[in-house]
């Protein structure tokens, strides 16, 4: 049943160790890692204050203080810096505090994605609301939770980022079964598989990490035993869903096309770093032919 309200929530799991970034997460959270001078998780709340999702929760866990921080209001900096004149900076700083209303809860146990999105219910309600994960950030020139938005009002279901990724490649990720829409822009989902064997994929589309998700998902994760790693899966849950009709039942998913960046292990999170770099303006014109020159030196 399609939907008429706004959808206004974003859920954001953040209680993750971020081992394989030690020993520089050792202390601070992997959230916190910056990608050339913000941190990653700036970029993503950037991007659900965009789709205007300005109320954002944040799944956090021990150690993660540093993630409230950075988003809080630091009035001592604020006044030295417009004392100093330095508008730049200034604004860059505020920029944090400003995209949004945030709240925080711990998950305690590490039980997985499919838990820290049952720990969003209360705060959630009986609303559809967005599911974003820090590893994947996604280009602010491309679209993708608005249209998701738009695809989970008019199905009302649930709602999954799909991208196409080099058959062989394919049991790095959830992978979807799907079926076209007639006349629509997006698919239906089938089901899903969690890191399939390459020959038992039905596709080569790679669930990355957007979601916009049917309240229905909560009493379903309720009722979800773990699975993979003894997690509770959120990709459990989804199947489920998937195979519902009525209220809440469905999955759908919009294929992804645009520019992603993964900073979910270390070299792609330094291949992330530098293509954003010698795109800013600041940086690209002495960066871009250094890089050049580093190459061929190689």
């Amino acid at each position: 049943m399609p939907q008429t309200s706004r959808i206004t929530k974003a859920v954001i799991p953040a209680a993750g160790l971020g081992t394989r970034f030690l020993p520089a997460t050792k202390a601070m959270p992997k959230e916190m890692l910056p990608v050339v001078d913000e941190p990653a998780i700036q970029y993503v709340v950037a991007e659900a204050a965009k789709a205007g999702l300005d109320n954002v929760l944040m799944i956090t866990g021990r150690s993660k203080r540093a993630l409230e921080d950075h988003f809080d209001r630091v009035p001592t900096l604020e006044t030295i810096l417009e004392k100093k004149g330095d508008t730049a900076r200034l604004a860059a700083v505020q920029e944090a505090s400003n995209l949004g209303d945030i709240h925080y809860v711990r998950q305690g146990d590490p039980l997985g994605l499919g838990h820290a999105v049952l720990c969003a219910k209360r705060h959630v309600g009986s609303e559809p609301f967005a599911v974003l994960l820090g590893d994947d950030l996604i280009d602010a020139r491309d679209e993708l939770l608005s249209e998701m938005i738009r695809v989970q009002q008019a199905t009302g279901g649930s709602v999954i980022a799909l991208m196409e990724v080099e058959p062989e490649k394919i049991s790095a990720y959830g992978c979807a079964d799907v079926t076209p829409v007639d006349g629509e822009d997006f698919v239906r989902v089938n089901g899903l598989v969690e890191k399939p064997a390459v020959e038992d994929a039905p596709s080569n589309l790679a669930v990355i990490g957007r979601y916009v998700l049917h309240q229905a998902v909560f009493d379903v994760l309720e009722e979800t035993a773990p699975g993979r790693g003894g997690e509770i899966q959120l990709t459990d849950a989804l199947q489920t869903l998937s195979a519902r009709d009525g209220d809440g039942g469905g999955v759908y998913a919009v294929i992804f096309r645009g520019r992603r960046y993964d900073t979910g292990d270390k070299l792609s999170y330094l291949k992330a770093v530098v293509t954003l770099a010698v795109e800013r303006e600041d940086l690209g014109p002495e960066l871009r032919p250094w890089l050049k020159e580093f190459a061929a030196t190689l």
